[in-house]
Formats: C-alpha cells, sequence, structure tokens
C-alpha cells in the first residue's frame, strides 16, 4: 500500500486507518477500488477521505455526498444497514440517480461505519457486475466485518471521526504472484559435468538431488530443443572467449514460462573449452515483456489505476510526439491534454469501472483526429490509437442539441428533461402510458422529431409505439425476428446502443434497409431490463447531427429506465388481466330476483393503480330468507382477488347449509387464518326475510349500513361487530336485529366508497348519507348510479370500490 503525493496530507493516524481498512476490504471482496467517507464539519454533509483505485480528480463529482440523497453510500448512512449491488440492473432499479451519473455496468458494496452507535463513515468497495448474480452471502460477511473493525480502530484514534479535506489517493497492491526465482550452476565444458543448486533444478522441473548432474543434456531435458541447444552453443562461445563475456537468452521453461539464462566465461584460458558460469531467472508472473508491443503498428500505452503511464510503444512516440520516457511516469491527463477533455471523462471512467472495452473518437488537434480504444482490467487500461478520418458530423456548433453546452445552465437546461423523464417514468403504469412519457420528455430535451418503440416477444420485435414516422413506414419492420440484419434488431441483440450522425451514415452501415425521405440522424438504444430484452428504442432527427459523449451516456442510461419501465409495466398488464379475469368470474353476474326485494350492485375500480382490490359482494337466496353480503380483503393484485374468491364461495357454502349469520363469519374467519396467515379482511353479513323485512346482521370490521327508510330520512345503522376476519380465532360475533319496513333502502358499500385522502372517513359516510336521503323515489339502479357517478369525479381513488343496495318492496295483497 503506498500514497500518492498530489493533492493529499501526510497520512496521519486517522488516515492510515481508513487507507488499510480500504485495502483490506477491496481484497476481501475482490474489489479493484474503494473509498471511505467519513463525516464532515457541515451537518449532513459526508466527505470521501480516501481514494484506492481510481484517479482523484476524475472522481471529483462525487468527493462530497449529503447524507439525504438518493444514493447507496447516503442510504447506508441513514439507514445503518449495508447496500449491495451486484450489477448495473439491480443498481438502476435500486438508485437509478447513481447509474445517470455512472451508466457502465460494475458492482459496488456499502457497508455503514460507526463507533458504538453513533454513524461516523460509509466504507465503499467497487468490483467488477456479477451479471445478474447477488452479492454472495461471504463477501457480505467479509465487507461487514472490515466495517466493523474499522469503526473499533477509529474509536481509538484521539482525532474526531471527522474530515475536512480531499480524499487522500491511495496505491492499491498488485495482484498476487508467483514468486521470482533465481537458480546458479556450474558447468565444466572440459568434463561435461554440471552442478546446480536446488533453485536451477527445481526452475528447470527437476527434484534437487544435492550431486552434480553429469551433463547439461540431463539438466536441460525439460526444455525445447531449440532451446537446449542455443543454451549449449552460448556456454561454448563464452567458454571459448579469452575475455571475461556475459552474454544472455530467452528460454521457455518446462511449465511454458518465460525464463532468463545469464551465462558468464571467465577468460581463464583460450581453448575448445573452459568453465561457465550461469544463472537462471524464473520471473514468476511478471509484468509481460515489451517486445510484441512494441511491434504493434497503432499506438498503444497503458496507465495504472490512479492514471499513471507505465508504458508506450513506439508508435504511441510517433502519433503523440513524445518519447517513451516524456510519457512514462507522468498522470495521463498532464501528458496527454487532450485526452482529459470533458468530453472524454465518462469514457475513462468506463475503462475503470467496468471490463468492457471502450472506444470512441478523440480529437486531438483541432485538425487531428484519433480512433482510441481502452482494454481495462484490475492493475490499470491499455489505450490504443490511430488516425482517423474527421466523423461526419461533429458536437462543435454551440449550444444546439448534441453540440457542446458553454454555461452551466446550458447544461442544466438540457439535463433538466432527461430528469424529468426519469421521475415520470416512475410514474407511468401501462406500457402506453411509458410511451407518452417518452414522447412528451425524451423527443423535446434531444431535439428529436421522431419516435418508435418495439417490444420483444418470442423473439420477434413488435411495433408497440410511433409517433412522427411516415405513416405506414414502420409496418415493414413489425414483427422482425431476433436473426435480422436491421439496427433496431442488432442494438436489442448486442446490448449496444447505435448512433448514426446522417440517413447516409445509416445507409453505408446497412445497405439496402428501407429508409424514409428524411436526411436526419438516427439513434438506435437497447431496451434491456434485468438482463432481459424487453425492446427497443429509435430515435428520429430532422438534421444530421452529431452525438456528443455525454448525450450518448444520458440516452443509454435513459434506455434503462424505460425499459424498467416498460418490464414493469408489461408484468402490470398480465397481473391485472389475471385479476381482472378472477373478478369477473367470481362476482356475481346476475343477482337472483325474489318477491318483496329488489337488489342491485356496483363495482368501481380505483384510480392509483390499474391493480384490483378484494372488494365483493353476494346476494345468496336461502330457505331462511335472502341473504346479502358485502366484503374487502386487504391488499389488492391477484393474491387479494384470489383470496376474496375463496372467502365468497366459504360465505356462500355455509350460507346454503343453513349456518346462522354468527357462525358463517366465526367459520369464515377461522378459515381465513388457516388459508393465509397474516392475510385480513372486513365484512358485513344481512340476512333478510322478504315478506315480513325482519333482518338479523353481523359485522366485522366493516364500515356500518346506510338505512333509507321510506319518508325519506337516512340513517347509519349501529351494527354491533367483531375485529376483522383473520386476526383471532377465538374472535365472535355478535348478531343484530332490526326490521326494513315497505320503502326502504340498505346501503352496503366498502369504505373506498367514503374514503378520501385528507378527509375524515366520517365525511364520507355523511356525504353517502344525504345522497340516499336526497334520491326520493329514484329507482334503486338509477340510485346506485348516482352514488358511483359521484365517486367517480374523485380523480385520487385509491381504493377499488364495492357498493350493494337492497329495497323492499310492499307485499302484494
Amino acid at each position: 500500500m503506498t500514497w500518492s503525493p498530489e493533492g493529499s496530507r501526510a497520512p496521519d493516524g486517522l488516515s492510515l486507518v481508513l487507507a488499510q481498512a480500504v485495502v483490506s476490504a477491496v481484497d476481501a471482496v475482490g474489489g479493484y477500488a474503494g473509498g471511505v467517507y467519513l463525516r464532515s464539519r457541515t451537518p449532513g454533509l459526508l466527505l470521501m477521505a480516501v481514494l484506492a483505485g481510481l484517479p482523484g480528480a476524475l472522481m471529483r463529482p462525487w468527493w462530497r455526498m449529503h447524507v439525504n440523497r438518493p444514493f447507496p453510500v447516503a442510504e447506508a448512512y441513514r439507514s445503518g444497514r449495508p447496500v449491495y449491488l451486484g450489477d448495473a440492473e439491480e443498481a438502476m432499479r435500486r438508485f437509478p440517480q447513481l447509474m445517470a451519473g455512472l451508466p457502465f455496468p460494475f458492482g459496488s458494496l456499502y457497508a455503514p461505519v460507526s463507533t458504538g452507535t453513533t454513524p461516523v463513515g460509509v466504507l465503499v468497495v467497487l468490483r467488477y457486475a456479477t451479471r445478474g448474480v447477488p452479492v454472495g452471502g461471504a463477501d457480505r460477511r467479509r465487507m461487514e466485518a472490515v466495517a466493523g473493525r474499522l469503526g473499533a480502530d477509529i474509536a481509538a484514534q484521539d482525532a474526531p471521526a471527522e474530515w475536512d479535506g480531499e480524499p487522500m489517493p491511495v496505491r492499491l497492491p498488485s495482484g498476487t504472484a508467483r514468486q521470482m526465482r533465481v537458480g546458479h550452476f556450474e558447468w565444466d565444458m572440459d568434463s561435461g559435468t554440471v552442478t546446480a543448486d536446488d533453485c536451477a533444478h527445481e526452475i528447470l522441473g527437476h527434484e534437487p538431488t544435492g550431486a552434480p548432474v553429469r551433463s547439461m543434456e540431463a539438466l536441460t531435458a525439460g526444455l525445447l530443443p531449440e532451446d537446449a541447444h542455443g543454451l549449449r552453443t552460448l556456454g561454448s562461445r563464452a567458454a571459448r572467449s579469452a575475455e571475461p563475456h556475459v552474454r544472455r537468452m530467452s528460454l521457455w521453461g518446462p511449465d511454458g514460462r518465460p525464463l532468463l539464462a545469464e551465462l558468464s566465461g571467465h577468460g581463464e584460458r583460450a581453448g575448445p573449452a573452459g568453465r561457465v558460469t550461469g544463472v537462471l531467472f524464473d520471473q514468476g508472473a511478471g509484468p509481460a515483456v515489451p517486445d510484441a508491443a512494441d511491434r504493434i503498428p497503432r499506438g498503444m500505452l497503458s496507465h495504472d489505476r490512479l492514471g499513471r503511464i507505465t508504458y508506450a510503444n513506439p508508435a504511441a512516440e510517433r502519433i503523440l510526439g513524445h518519447t517513451r520516457a516524456d510519457l512514462t511516469g507522468r498522470p495521463l491527463g498532464e501528458a496527454l491534454p487532450w485526452l482529459a477533455n470533458a468530453a472524454y471523462e465518462d469514457h475513462r471512467r468506463a475503462s475503470l469501472f467496468s471490463d468492457d472495452p471502450v472506444h470512441f473518437l478523440a480529437r486531438r488537434t483541432p485538425t487531428e483526429w484519433l480512433s482510441v480504444s481502452m482494454f481495462p482490467g484490475r492493475d490499470g487500461v491499455t489505450i490504443t490509437f490511430s488516425p482517423s478520418g474527421r466523423p461526419g458530423h461533429t458536437p462543435e456548433s454551440g449550444a444546439t442539441p448534441g453540440g457542446e453546452l458553454g454555461s452551466p445552465a446550458d447544461r442544466s437546461a438540457v439535463l433538466y428533461r432527461p430528469v424529468a423523464l426519469a421521475i415520470a417514468l416512475t410514474e407511468a403504469v401501462t406500457a402506453r402510458q411509458v410511451s407518452a412519457v417518452v414522447t412528451e420528455e425524451l423527443l423535446p430535451a434531444f431535439g428529436g422529431r421522431q419516435l418508435a418503440i418495439y417490444l420483444q416477444n418470442e423473439r420477434r420485435l413488435y411495433l408497440a409505439w410511433e409517433t412522427g414516422f411516415p405513416k405506414g413506414f414502420l409496418d415493414r419492420f413489425d414483427g422482425v425476428g431476433l436473426d435480422t440484419h436491421i439496427p433496431g434488431v442488432e442494438t436489442l441483440t448486442t446490448g449496444r446502443p447505435l448512433f448514426f450522425e446522417s440517413m447516409q451514415q445509416l445507409g453505408d452501415a446497412y445497405p439496402g434497409i428501407p429508409m424514409d425521405a428524411s436526411v436526419g440522424a438516427r439513434a438506435f438504444l437497447p431496451l434491456i431490463a434485468s438482463g432481459r430484452p424487453v425492446g427497443s428504442c429509435i430515435l428520429g432527427f430532422d438534421q444530421p447531427r452529431g452525438f456528443s459523449p455525454e448525450e450518448r451516456t444520458v440516452l443509454t442510461a435513459l434506455a434503462g429506465l424505460i425499459a424498467q419501465a416498460l418490464q414493469r409495466a408489461q408484468r402490470y398488464d398480465t397481473e391485472a388481466a389475471l385479476a381482472r379475469g378472477l373478478q369477473d368470474a367470481l362476482l356475481p353476474h346476475r343477482l337472483p330476483v325474489v318477491d318483496h326485494v329488489e337488489t342491485v350492485g356496483r363495482y368501481l375500480s380505483g384510480t392509483q393503480d390499474i391493480e384490483i382490490g378484494g372488494d365483493w359482494y353476494d346476494v345468496i337466496e336461502t330457505g331462511g330468507g335472502l341473504a346479502l353480503v358485502i366484503g374487502d380483503v386487504q391488499g389488492h393484485g391477484v393474491a387479494a382477488a384470489a383470496t376474496m374468491g375463496q372467502l365468497r364461495s366459504a360465505v356462500r357454502a355455509f350460507t346454503l347449509i343453513g349456518h346462522e349469520p354468527q357462525e358463517i363469519m366465526s367459520a369464515t374467519n377461522r378459515l381465513l387464518i388457516g388459508l393465509d396467515p397474516g392475510q385480513f379482511a372486513s365484512c358485513c353479513y344481512v340476512l333478510l326475510d322478504p315478506a315480513t323485512g325482519a333482518t338479523r346482521a353481523v359485522r366485522a370490521g366493516h364500515p356500518q349500513p346506510v338505512l333509507r327508510h321510506a319518508d325519506g330520512r337516512a340513517e347509519v345503522l349501529e351494527l354491533a361487530g367483531g375485529v376483522v376476519l383473520g386476526v383471532d380465532p377465538e374472535a365472535s360475533y355478535p348478531v343484530t336485529e332490526l326490521g326494513l319496513g315497505p320503502g326502504a333502502v340498505l346501503a352496503l358499500f366498502t369504505d373506498g366508497l367514503v374514503e378520501k385522502s385528507g378527509t375524515d372517513i366520517d365525511e364520507g359516510i355523511e356525504r353517502l348519507r344525504s345522497t340516499l336521503a336526497a334520491v326520493g323515489h329514484m329507482p334503486l339502479a338509477e340510485t346506485a348510479d348516482r352514488i358511483i357517478r359521484q365517486a367517480r369525479q374523485d380523480d385520487d381513488r385509491p381504493d377499488d370500490i364495492a357498493l350493494l343496495m337492497a329495497a323492499r318492496r310492499a307485499p302484494s295483497g
């Protein structure tokens, strides 16, 4: 572990403790970078105290972190619980703002650090993405153990656990390598015998014997023939030299590793033979010999994880106009200021965060462009570059879409709509709503005029949404297979966004592809969520234009958000269809027609999501009267609908076999506890004698019914009741007896009818009572429709509504 001097203070006791913890954590979980955030003197502000394995300047936007920000560092600090993100998909689901700024496939681990019960900071490790595999339990335990030790070590320091400066850069140790070995031997050319030490024997694949080897042939038996012959030739030349003579040659060891042999002739006597001293070097898994890289015509250089150049080949010297001595040892941004331009920062970050290669065009001088590729590794990055032609449409037209932005205000204006899109997507529920949000927010943000969204189903892409394209133009691409050679398919199958600065460029890349009359640019974005292909998104522009690195980054990140929203919408659509089908099958399609009593039922879905609730009603004709039942299962969706169906069937069965109202409620309560512990439901059961109006009612945590008398008076009944179903297996449900005279109307309902955000439920019940009192002698069906119509006027209706009404008519003479 070493500290880089630039921009950091000398390590004190606290700094040393922090740095050691970071190195330990990175090593423990197989990371490539890490750091520690500590509290600052500003309340609520965390500062990065240590940064290991990444250039500090490149990470400057993340040096400060407020504890209320929607980022994993802040959440770990606020909650006191670790945050583990295995890959970009998981991070996108939980922290889209993090991925909007760092849209690269990487994994990350965040463990809170505390001294006792006081939070003081967060330990962070970055590592390569595990591609759909969550962070394992062993890595979690190691991470938390290091964080725990760090908290104890901080508590033992005399200094307060605060940070007030820039992060201290720390160089991580390289990966473990085989230890370098050196062996020695003496070769007597007169007798042909060789004496070698144990290490030389091991390097050449022999078991050490302690005795002289009879010949060089025996010692080199494990080498390639050409290496053995070369070694004997070199030894003979060294022995014949009249002067001290040292020569080296490369060999391949028995296990395939490169070796270096150094032979020394002492010049003791001239003649056909003599004594030669030999040294064998086994460099283990040391750095690669640069000879091969020096022969590559492309420029090549490498830098370590802190951005310091470690190698440059001759082609790099020619292209860059700097010698190897000028380049090596210097920070990349200092040696190549054009590559440190802000326009290329995200590319450099991508090469350090992800293990995927990065390719882009960079402008070295006003007239010279280079094609740059970055190949990341755990200990650094290799960069290749070669001269390239000027792009067809470069982003140098000022603050136009795709252009370079002047002031911070310009940048904020362009970034506003992508942020608005991200927020709006969280509220979109159906696929159509998602597409509409993309049209309203994404197109204006980037100056686009055309949008198409294709969704994948059974290895084909189907057009789900389009706007701005000529009528019928996209029909030819509807239903294409995933083996079709068109950009909308290939962006999905490869997972890479495709950007074409003009239709001419698109036509050159895909000869023969049908194109409309537009000459503008196109962007094809893969819609991939949780590693699964969802579809592709096409953005069209009226004019040719370039795509800046910032735009490409934002568009790629937003494509992930769009894919997540569409996947969620598809899941909602599937579940809603199933739930609606269940509800359709389980709610009564027709109520029984009996003498003296008219019944009507109504159901109204909530407005805040598309999931159905567990509300139900039923009317059951029995030998003992007419049973009116209404209930409400906790929750929404398929589970609530399924539970509702089971309860409705149970109540109907208990009623038809002749149980009393209180027995029916008690039996249903026990059934629900047995079916789904933890689930509960409310219910109201009324048994009415149509001929006499005699009524017996039981209630389990359900809203009180409203009764309208024949004279127009309406009152909220006071039925005795028990707790909701599903809570107490021993609960009892008392019966209330009352009478319904001719002309009376009884209204049973679920709480969605009378509950409204920001108001007391009693106000809703009073509103219903007043409506019933005011309807006069309106027909029962019209009365129910009027009540439901009033409920529809509320656009913020979180719950579904069930309404069951019964009107008693006077018996005929």
